[in-house]
């Protein structure tokens, strides 16, 4: 029973398995055949694509190949248009040419028409002008003849005359332009000056290079002197000051050309007059002491000086230099009191000018920096006050001012000019200053010296203390016109070669005189 069930399946296997590969095969057979009929179908649809696409290939090729010849066609006639528009440019412009080479033609030959006829006028003109130098020549000669002169002597005594007409011209015009610059320079720097000193009214008082001590008797001039002297060399010794004593009753003379050595020494003796212990030690001790005194007092003076004049930013070391000016003099007058002058009418010409008061204040009163040094420091006290300026950094106009303030240099600010007026007001005023008899004497000397070098001058007066000169010339060696011309020569000169306070006029004097004698 059981074998015959195996075979059956198997046998039913075996069946299903031949029976599933027939369908398989059926179904593949169908299956070709039906992707035969679509490839065949596909390739007759692409078979009759290409046809299509070629065919309107060939449609468009016929139709780009009309469109080319029409565009050639176009393009042809457009260039033959084109060539005949230039063509006939050209030959508008060729028949421009030759009309215009006709009238060039026509104008060269009337050139050449005028240059000849220009040539034939020049050789014309050129033999008249033979023809008038040999009559000018001739009529030359005859001039000359008559006139008995030669050409040259003529032509050198129209130069003298033209000479004498320019100079008389000259001076004309020298005299007009100085007396309107004159007036009007006098009239603007008087009302100015004028304001300046009245608002700046200020006492002088000349201070000597000595100065007196007073003694309680006649007595402590021994006690002073000392054994053998000792005292007073030893005075002498620390001070650097000449003791003179004399026969003048109860006073001593203190004699140094240094104000500050000299104050020192009246402060030491008047310190060892009334403590009465006179020895060379004591002596010493004192003139320490009232060294150190009087440097504070230096430093109050120039700190007051500063207040006075309303500055600010001065530096501590040119405020002791401003009190040692306290103790110099210039001629008789002090340099710090001549100083805050000079400050005071520099602020007042500055606010009258429209310039800066504070610079013009600042500068008036350093100009004469230099001058607290001078003793000590080797040179000008212009140079001196210059390297003060320029070492505390003062501003360059300030600088200027001081360096020019005497004409050492040539003012260039109107602050150096202001600074110059206001110094020489100072120093002028009556009584402010004191001149030596020998420096008064040798300016004087230099005065005529300046007006005798010239030729001309037959002696020349210096008068009024050196305020004016009067110049008497040779009239026959300088007439009216060049007489102006050496006023002008002569004060230019005493400018540039004198140094002097104020003004110099230069009066120059041409007399003729005709003497006759009554028999």
């Amino acid at each position: 029973m059981t074998l015959p069930i195996v075979w059956a399946v198997l046998i039913a296997l075996v069946c299903a398995a031949v029976a599933g590969a027939a369908c398989f095969y059926a179904g593949m057979t169908y299956r070709r055949k039906t992707a035969e009929q679509k490839i065949g179908s596909a390739e007759e649809e692409a078979r009759r694509l290409v046809n299509d696409a070629v065919k309107a290939a060939q449609q468009k090729r016929k139709e780009a190949l009309v469109e080319a010849k029409d565009a050639a066609l176009q393009m042809k006639a457009e260039a033959d248009k084109e060539i005949k528009d230039r063509r006939n440019e050209l030959s508008r412009q060729e028949r421009r040419l030759d009309q215009k080479e006709e009238t060039i033609d026509r104008k060269t030959a009337a050139i050449e028409q005028k240059e000849e006829d220009l040539r034939k006028r020049t050789e014309l003109a050129n033999a008249r002008l033979a023809e008038v130098e040999q009559i000018r020549v001739r009529q030359l000669e005859r001039l000359e003849a008559i006139a008995g002169l030669s050409s040259e002597d003529a032509k050198q005594l129209l130069l003298n005359r033209l000479d004498e007409q320019l100079a008389h011209e000259k001076a004309m015009h020298i005299a007009a332009y100085e007396a309107q610059t004159k007036d009007e320079a006098d009239t603007m720097a008087r009302e100015l000056i004028t304001q300046a000193i009245a608002r700046c009214a200020a006492d002088h008082s000349s201070e000597a290079t000595v100065s007196v001590v007073p003694l309680p008797s006649d007595e402590m001039k021994g006690r002073i002197i000392g054994r053998e002297g000792r005292n007073i060399r030893a005075l002498e010794t620390a001070t650097g000051v000449d003791l003179i004593i004399d026969d003048t009753p109860e006073a001593i003379t203190l004699s140094s050309f240094d104000p500050v050595r000299r104050e020192i020494a009246r402060m030491t003796l008047e310190k060892l007059i009334s403590d009465g212990r006179i020895h060379p030690a004591r002596i010493e001790e004192t003139v320490d002491k009232c060294r150190r005194e009087l440097e504070l007092t230096m430093k109050r003076e120039g700190e007051k000086a500063v207040m006075d004049v309303g500055l600010h930013g001065v530096h501590p070391d040119v405020v002791k230099l401003l009190g040692r000016l306290r103790f110099r003099t210039s001629y008789g007058q002090n340099v710090l009191n001549h100083s805050l002058e000079v400050a005071y009418l520099s602020g007042v010409m500055a606010a009258e000018l429209g310039l800066n008061v504070t610079q013009a204040k600042r500068a008036g009163l350093l100009h004469d920096i230099g001058k607290a040094l001078d003793h000590e420091i080797e040179g000008s006290h212009i140079s001196i006050g210059v390297d003060i300026a320029k070492k505390y950094k003062e501003n360059p106009a300030i600088i200027h001012a001081i360096e020019a303030h005497h004409g050492d240099v040539e003012a260039k600010t109107p602050l150096a000019f202001v600074v110059m007026a206001a110094d020489a007001i100072s120093a002028a005023r009556p009584g402010a200053r004191r001149e030596n008899l020998e420096s008064y004497i040798k300016r004087l000397e230099s005065l005529e010296e300046i007006a005798n070098s010239f030729e001309g001058v037959e002696t020349s007066y210096a008068i009024q203390a050196g305020r004016e000169i009067r110049i008497m010339v040779k009239p026959e060696a300088i007439d009216d016109d060049h007489l102006i011309l050496l006023a002008h020569a002569i004060s230019c000169k005493i400018e540039d070669e004198l140094d002097y306070p104020g003004q110099i006029k230069v009066n120059v004097i041409r007399e003729s005189r005709a003497v006759e004698y009554a028999k």
